[in-house]
C-alpha cells in the first residue's frame, strides 16, 4: 500500500523526492540509509529515491563517512556513549561496520575517555563516594557507566582513584 503524500505549500501533490529531501537534510545531517527510509515512508517510488541519493551523494549533502564521525565526535563529547555504544548508534543509523570503526577511532582521537569519565562521573555523581557508598548505590553507578558504553575496567579505575582523591582531600 502506496502511502499519500501531504501537499506542498503551493498546493500541487509533489511527485519528486528532491524538495523532500532538501527539506530532511536542512534539519540536520543523515545518513544515506536514514534518507531513504524517510523518503521511502513518504512514499517515494525506490527508483527516484535512488536517484535523489546519488544527487545528494554528488553534491556532498551526504556523506556516511562524514556523518559517522561528527555523529560519534558528538556522542562522545556529550558524554551519551563510548566505545562499542557508539558502534551500536551507527549501525542502528545505517552505517558499515567499517565507516563505523574508522569514527569511533577519530572520535577517541579527539576526546580522552577517561576525561571524559571523570568529568561525567562528577557531573551526574557529585556526592558518590566509592568507599562509602552501599552496594546498591556502587552497582547503579556502574551500570549507568556501562550503558553509556565504559569499559568496567575503565570504570573501576576511575572510581577508585576517585576514592584515593576524596580520601586525600578529607586530610
Amino acid at each position: 500500500m502506496k502511502k499519500v503524500r501531504k501537499k506542498t505549500e503551493s498546493g500541487a501533490d509533489c511527485d519528486n523526492p528532491w524538495p523532500a529531501a532538501l527539506r530532511i537534510l536542512t534539519r540536520r545531517d543523515h545518513s544515506q540509509a536514514e534518507l531513504r527510509k524517510k523518503l521511502t515512508d513518504m512514499g517515494f517510488d525506490s527508483e527516484q529515491v535512488h536517484t535523489t541519493l546519488q544527487r545528494c551523494a554528488e553534491l556532498g549533502y551526504i556523506d556516511d563517512a562524514r556523518y559517522a564521525r561528527t555523529r560519534a565526535t558528538s556522542l562522545m563529547n556529550q558524554g551519551r556513549a563510548v566505545g562499542h555504544r557508539i558502534l551500536v548508534d551507527l549501525r542502528q543509523r545505517g552505517i558499515s561496520e567499517e565507516l563505523a570503526k574508522h569514527a569511533l577511532a577519530a572520535a577517541r582521537e579527539a576526546c580522552d575517555e577517561d576525561a571524559l569519565l571523570a568529568d561525567l562521573l562528577a557531573r551526574r555523581f557529585p556526592d558518590f563516594d566509592d568507599n562509602t557508598a552501599p552496594a546498591k548505590e556502587k552497582r547503579r553507578v556502574v551500570n549507568f557507566l556501562q550503558r553509556r558504553g565504559f569499559a568496567i575496567s575503565r570504570i573501576l579505575d576511575q572510581l577508585t582513584r576517585k576514592g584515593i582523591a576524596t580520601d586525600n582531600e578529607d586530610r
